[in-house]
C-alpha cells in the first residue's frame, strides 16, 4: 500500500485523468481524499492511497502521475496506517457511540485519520507531564514533553533534534486543558497542512464536547 500526495489542477476531470494514469500501471485505488483547495492558484492537494500487484515497481506510480499535465507529486511513501476516505466520520461515529471514551478513541484513531504513524496523549494537569495514552510506534519523548505544554490551540510543532523524532513532522491539539495535549507524528513527512491542523482542532473540540455528555 502506498500514499501519494499530489498537487493537481482544481478543475473537473483532473482527478479522473490521474486515476486513469494510475490504472494504466495496474494500481488499485483504495481511497482519494481532498486535503486542501488552493483557490489562490487554482490547484488542490489530494491524497491517494493505492495498492500495487506483485512485480510492479513503486516508482511507476510516480511516473504515471508525472505523465499527467500540471500534476506534481509532492510526497510518496509506503502507507501502513489503514484508514482512508471517511475516517473523520468513522472516528466521530465511534466517539458518539461511547461518549465516556471519546478522547481515548480520538487518540487511537488519529494516526489513521491524519495519515500519520503515531499519536500520544500528554497530561500535565497534575504538575508532572506524563504520557497517559499512546498508540504503537510512539517514540520515547523524555524531557521533550516540557517543551510542548502548555498549548493553547492546535498547531504544528517543530521536531527537536532527538533520536526517534528528528525526521518526524508533528502536530498537536489541546484536549480539555492547555496542559492535556494530543501529539501526532509522521516519520519523514509530508508536512501537516493548515487544513489538517484545522481538522484536528475540530475533532479535538468535538471529542471534548462528546465526552462532556457522558
Amino acid at each position: 500500500m502506498f500514499l501519494l500526495r499530489l498537487i493537481i489542477p482544481d478543475r473537473p476531470g483532473s482527478l479522473g485523468t490521474v486515476a486513469t494514469a494510475l490504472g494504466e500501471v495496474n494500481a488499485d485505488i483504495h481511497a482519494i481524499e481532498i486535503v486542501e483547495h488552493r483557490r489562490e492558484n487554482g490547484t488542490a492537494v489530494d491524497d491517494i492511497v493505492v495498492d500495487l500487484p506483485p512485480g510492479v515497481l513503486p516508482d511507476r506510480l510516480v511516473s504515471a502521475c508525472n505523465s499527467v499535465d500540471d500534476v506534481e507529486v509532492i510526497w510518496f511513501s509506503r502507507y501502513g496506517a489503514g484508514g482512508g476516505l471517511h475516517m473523520d466520520l468513522e472516528a466521530v461515529e465511534q466517539m458518539t457511540s461511547a461518549p465516556a471514551e471519546a478522547v481515548d478513541i480520538l487518540v487511537e484513531q488519529a494516526p489513521s485519520v491524519l495519515h500519520a504513524d503515531w499519536a500520544a496523549l500528554l497530561d500535565g494537569t497534575g504538575g508532572e507531564i506524563k504520557v497517559v495514552l499512546e498508540t504503537s510506534a510512539t517514540p520515547e519523548f523524555g524531557d521533550l514533553v516540557n517543551q510542548w505544554l502548555p498549548l493553547e490551540k492546535a498547531t504544528t510543532l517543530v521536531a527537536p533534534s532527538h533520536q526517534g523524532l528528528s525526521e518526524s513532522v508533528l502536530v498537536a491539539a489541546p484536549l480539555e486543558s492547555d496542559r492535556r495535549v494530543l501529539v501526532i507524528g509522521r516519520r519523514g513527512g509530508p508536512e501537516f497542512l493548515g487544513s489538517e491542523v484545522a481538522r484536528l482542532s475540530y475533532l479535538a473540540n468535538l471529542a471534548v464536547t462528546i465526552h462532556a455528555t457522558a
